[in-house]
Parts: C-alpha cells; structure tokens; sequence
C-alpha cells in the first residue's frame, strides 16, 4: 500500500469516576479510597436474582451539569442498555450503560467536538498474582457511576 493512502481518524472515549455518596444503582456507598475488599457491596451492585436497579439522581445531575458546560443539548428522554461482556470482573456478565439515548449531546470543549456524554457503571477490580497464578477480584468499585466523554473523530 503506497504511503499516505489512509488518513488517521481518532475519536476519544474519557472516562471519569464520579465523586457520589452511593454507586449508579444502588445505595452502596461510593469509596474508591477503601482498601479492604467487599466491603462496599449489596445484593444490586453484584447482581443477586431478583434485584432491580435504582438510578442515582446525583449521577445525573453531575453529567447534565457537565453538559450545560459543554454547550450541549440535554436529554428530555434518554434510556440505560445493556453491554453484555463476559469478564470476572462484572458480577451481571452485563454493563449498564447509554448509547442511543444519552443523556448529553454535541457541544465542545477547546474546539474538540463532542459527540455524547453519558453514565454507566464501572467494573470491579481484578488483581493478578504472577508468583502463584491467582487472581483475586475486589467488588468495591463494582457499579461505581462512571461519565463518559465521547469526542468526534
């Protein structure tokens, strides 16, 4: 292939922890400080039969803040999706997540356009043992509110 026949196109996906009280759908509390595993857990957050999810208002608030920043459109409607994965890491073998409808769209930031900003919920922590083969896995960030940033390419 001759030099210069593709041109690059990068589009960014930024990710921020929010600082809430409780994770994205559940009242377990928030703390990416704590150091002992499990502790902030509940039947939700790692997703037990029977358990619904309850979004967090404060989430919210915090991305359409972000978004009236942006000098974005903010949502009259917008829904949650489901990313099916499977890693050990998510408890539900899904990611609740936006993409069609999110909660921000367009606007930018320094000239870099954005496309969407929405929630989800981030995973937990996995932490590989080299020495003996092991990996243990930390459920304290399970379903800790996450805003992603969409840039355009």
């Amino acid at each position: 292939m001759a030099k210069g026949e593709y041109t690059l196109t990068v589009g960014l996906e930024i990710h921020a922890e929010l600082n809430t009280e409780t994770k994205m759908f559940c009242n377990s509390k928030n703390d990416p400080d704590e150091l002992r595993p499990n502790q902030n857990i509940c039947p939700v957050c790692m997703a037990h039969p029977g358990t619904l999810p309850v979004i967090n208002h404060q989430a919210v608030k915090h991305v359409l803040k972000v978004g009236m920043a942006l000098g974005a459109t903010l949502a009259d409607y917008t829904e949650f999706d489901r990313k099916n994965y499977f890693y050990p890491d998510i408890p539900k073998g899904y990611q609740i997540s936006q993409y069609e409808y999110p909660l921000v769209s367009g606007g930018s930031l320094n000239g870099v356009a954005i496309t969407r900003v929405h929630l989800e919920e981030d995973t937990a922590r996995s932490s590989h043992d080299a020495a003996s083969g092991t990996t243990l896995i930390d459920y304290n960030r399970a379903g800790v509110p996450l805003m992603e940033l969409v840039t355009e390419p």
